[in-house]
């Protein structure tokens, strides 16, 4: 029996989410003397193990925590602790019993600790252990992952942040490749300054070595990195040769692997069509970094490629009905029609995408690949709004004649139906990060499908059993197509593979037999990586296939790949591994983490791979979200003010979640008696809403910390708000009416009219835009909008936050931010629970005012206090 003096470390197979709070300051009395980070890589499987030993320098015990980031691909396969020389080992066992252990130690009172998802290409492991006075440690963190080939090279990110200097740092890199290494390359922030002469790199016909022994001098000098230590990535990128167009096969110990990658093969002329969401939701520097994406894929387009441009909203618009031949002309007045797209209106995904099916379907070409690509920022609220009637229409268009890509911009989207029907479709889904180089992440992906060169590929392997994926709807180039399996007759001198796909029109086959080897010939470091290769890819596609099988088949395939997990010790999302540790403390829980979930979120909830998050989470787009284009993209109006106001104007993008927004319960026959708040729910396609009567003056929003507050006024009978007031600091106070805006600031006072042509102001940490019917304003590092609408001769005000950093505890009734519910029965009318109470709901329908062009959405209606926790009357006020 385990000591009941130990401690459980549960490592489950899914992350806690978490924002990275960047880099820590250095312990005291804590040395890091020693941080090794090795990594092997045989036939493109890299095995990395991560070995810090670390000294308790104090006269009395110490925690000691070790926090290392990892690739997302990757699956943890051994964690070890020494202690005093005693070895502490990880065991994988499977989710539930390390979840009820975990429940255990929760119930006595112990907290959970964290792993992050960092960005987005790194997972964060963090685990600690107390050390006695004088005493060291060793941890030791092993991760595997089968590096995936992309626009022609091969990927291994490391990323290095001791969180100190280290007097023995030690990156080791082997890379060793049967064919032969055609290309090495070192890059990344840790390649950058002074540390670019601490890399040395070697080569050989068949290995590389890549080592990075910078000094502790050196470990503070580069682009990332300061007092600290290092912080950030050392990326290797390499290809080998490949001068067998029939790909490499490797036979060992009953376990085979096959890499297709022909280059020799003619490029396939494509019809592709571009189905693009231009919704309110995309408003702001989404939509202007999608037209630049585009203008950039339309240059690269080759002169006997076909294409056609689709965008949508609530309606669906066709540049052209038919596919053209990608001509100088046709080029240009596609880009004139690209840099006219606008966001507007709600968003119909089954129209569109039905529309792109039918465009390819109505002119086939024979000898070409045909791809649909449809970029979306949100759920479809437009038209067809079921789901699975979505898929089930698309799929039925498509019947398998050619792959559909799913480009899901943001966290707002639905992420798991863009797969599931992606995957469906023999396409994949993909999400663009809302960032700066949002537009460069579009056409990276583009670029890694823009050259087909074959089609309907099919890979046999007689006296082959457990085959992964055999079956491909296009192969590109600067890719690869990666098959293993096992061999039924180990007995066997010989294993024959076979290729059958489509070239321009013509079939081809790809035939190739390959002497298997004695095992005594094997060196003893190949002799298991096949295998694990075999199992890591077998998981990672029997994972991939769970969102589309359904009843006995998934349950089997789940099986599966839990049985795979834990013969292989593989940290998944069905498993957990368990260490003991030498004295009593907290029990921690490391959880994989699904695609899609934010960064920004909880840093203290714990989430399961298919658990709804705790309610205490907090919800917010990125502190960053303004774009500054240049002065002269806009007939700009400037205050006759102070010197140095700025040329530029700010892109508002609106959210789509994160914070109530408010409607109107409003009908041709009937007065307006309320305002309806709307309270978007991650993880929900409904939102909740709860009303408000009117007339009031309520506080709408408050930010404390940096003196930031929004105050609004109704009138009897009347929709929205006839007044808002905002107040920053002591000096900054801007009235907003129906009929005009005045900002004063002690010094300036400022009279601005609605409908006039577009004006801004900034000074002082506040910028003011105002155009037509919508005032943008960002005070500090909040920013909202002011929407101006006219609603049957009668103007009325609608706010709206869209932006906050994820610090700042905003209050009022536009605050809240963390709302969650579970529906437990009913579709028009339901129970819902929220904060674990049932309320009882109907489902009704609202204008979203939020929005110039005021969509109508669906919300469960709900009382005011289930959601606020509060009364009306803690939100109103005497003065605005």
């Amino acid at each position: 029996m385990m000591d009941r003096a130990a401690l459980q470390l549960i490592l489950l197979g899914v992350f806690l989410i978490s924002a990275s709070s960047g880099p820590v300051k250095k312990k005291q009395n804590v040395d890091i003397y020693s941080f090794y980070i090795n990594s092997t890589v045989t036939s493109r499987y890299a095995t990395t193990v991560i070995t810090s030993r670390v000294a308790n320098t104090l006269n009395e015990s110490q925690e000691i925590q070790f926090e290392v980031k990892i690739p997302k691909n990757a699956f943890i396969s051994k964690f070890r602790m020494v202690i005093e020389g005693k070895t502490y080992d990880g065991v994988v066992k499977e989710k539930e019993e390390a979840q009820q252990q975990y429940n255990r130690a929760v119930s006595r009172g112990q907290s959970a600790g964290l792993v992050k998802s960092v960005g987005r290409t790194l997972e964060d492991f963090k685990t600690s252990v107390t050390v006695a006075a004088f005493s060291k440690v060793t941890f030791e963190l092993t991760y595997e992952e089968l590096l995936k080939r992309r626009l022609g090279k091969y990927e291994l990110l490391i990323n290095a942040q001791p969180m100190q200097p280290v007097a023995d740092f030690k990156m080791d890199v082997h890379i060793q490749e049967k064919p032969g290494i055609s290309s090495l390359e070192v890059k990344g922030d840790l390649s950058t300054g002074d540390l670019g002469n601490a890399i040395k790199t070697t080569r050989a016909d068949k290995d590389a070595w890549v080592t990075f022994y910078p000094s502790r001098d050196q470990q503070t000098k580069c682009k990332s990195c300061g007092e600290n230590g290092l912080n950030g990535d050392l990326l290797v990128t390499y290809d080998v040769n490949r001068q067998n167009p029939n790909g490499e096969i490797m036979v060992s110990n009953g376990y085979f692997v096959h890499y297709f990658a022909p280059s020799d093969v003619p490029r396939i002329s494509k019809n592709v069509v571009f189905i693009i969401d231009q919704s309110s939701s995309m408003r702001g520097r989404k939509i202007k970094q999608t037209r630049l994406a585009l203008l950039r894929i339309l240059s690269d387009l080759d002169e006997d490629d076909h294409f056609g441009l689709i965008t949508f909203d609530h309606e669906v618009s066709l540049w052209k009905h038919e596919l053209l031949k990608a001509t100088e002309a046709n080029l240009k007045n596609a880009k004139s029609f690209v840099k006219e797209i606008k966001d507007r209106g709600a968003t119909d995904i089954n129209a569109a995408v039905l529309a792109g099916v039918d465009m390819i379907n109505r002119h086939p070409r024979e000898g070409t690949a045909s791809i649909l690509i449809l970029l979306t920022d949100g759920d479809p609220t437009s038209g067809e709004t079921s789901i699975e009637k979505i898929m089930g229409n698309v799929k039925k268009a498509i019947g398998t004649k050619f792959p559909l890509y799913c480009l899901g911009f943001g966290y707002d989207v639905n992420f798991d139906f863009l797969t599931k029907m992606s995957l469906e479709n023999s396409g994949v889904a993909q999400r663009i990060y809302e960032d700066s180089d949002a537009d460069l992440q579009l056409q990276g992906f583009y670029e890694e499908v823009a050259v087909p060169l074959l089609s309907d590929i099919q890979l046999k392997y007689p006296g082959g059993t457990n085959l992964t994926k055999t079956s491909f709807s296009l192969y590109f180039n600067g890719s690869e197509i990666v098959v293993s399996g096992q061999i039924t007759d180990n007995s066997v001198e010989s294993f024959t593979t076979e290729v059958i796909a489509v070239s321009k029109g013509s079939n081809v086959t790809y035939q190739d037999t390959t002497i298997v080897k004695d095992p005594s010939e094997v060196p003893p470091e190949n002799e298991g990586f096949m295998q694990r290769l075999w199992a890591y890819l077998t998981v990672k596609q029997l994972l991939e296939r769970q969102v589309l099988l359904k009843g006995q088949e998934k349950e089997d395939e789940k099986k599966e790949a839990l049985k795979l997990s834990l013969k292989y010790q593989f940290v998944t999302p069905l498993t957990s591994m368990v260490v003991t540790k030498p004295q009593e403390g907290d029990v921690e829980v490391a959880d994989k983490p699904k695609e899609g979930e934010r960064e920004e979120m909880g840093e203290r909830a714990y989430a399961g791979y298919d658990v709804d998050f705790d309610s205490d989470i907090s919800h917010f787009h990125p502190p960053t979200l303004m774009h500054f284009p240049v002065a002269e993209d806009y007939n700009v109006m400037h205050f006759p003010v102070a010197e140095d106001y700025n040329d530029h104007m700010i892109d508002f993008p609106l959210p789509t979640y994160g914070s109530p927004t408010m409607h109107t319960i409003t009908s041709p026959a009937v007065q307006v008696h309320s305002n309806r708040f709307l309270v978007p729910v991650v993880g929900q396609s409904k939102p909740l809403c709860f009303d408000v009567p009117v007339p009031h003056k309520l506080r709408l929003l408050q930010d404390s910390a940096s003196e930031f507050s929004m105050n609004g006024e109704s009138l009897s009978e009347q929709n929205g708000f006839h007044q808002i007031a905002i107040h920053y600091k002591t000096n900054h106070h801007l009235i907003i009416s129906t009929r005009s805006i005045s900002y004063r600031n002690g010094q300036d006072n400022v009279e601005i009219s609605w409908g006039q042509e577009l004006t801004q102001h900034n000074r002082d940490g506040v910028s003011l835009v105002v155009l037509k019917n919508e005032m943008n304003v960002t005070m500090g590092n909040i920013g909202v909008v002011i929407i101006s609408h006219n609603k049957d001769g009668v103007m009325f005000l609608w706010p709206a936050i869209w932006e906050y950093p994820k610090d700042v505890n905003l209050t009022g009734v536009l605050g809240k931010s963390d709302i969650s519910y579970v529906k437990t029965k009913g579709s028009q009318t339901a129970t819902l629970k929220i904060k674990d109470k049932e309320v009882k709901t109907s489902l009704e329908a609202v204008s979203d005012y939020r929005l110039p062009s005021a969509p109508i959405q669906e919300c469960w209606l709900v009382p005011f206090q289930a959601v606020m926790e509060a009364e009306i009357s803690d939100f109103t006020i005497t003065q605005l």
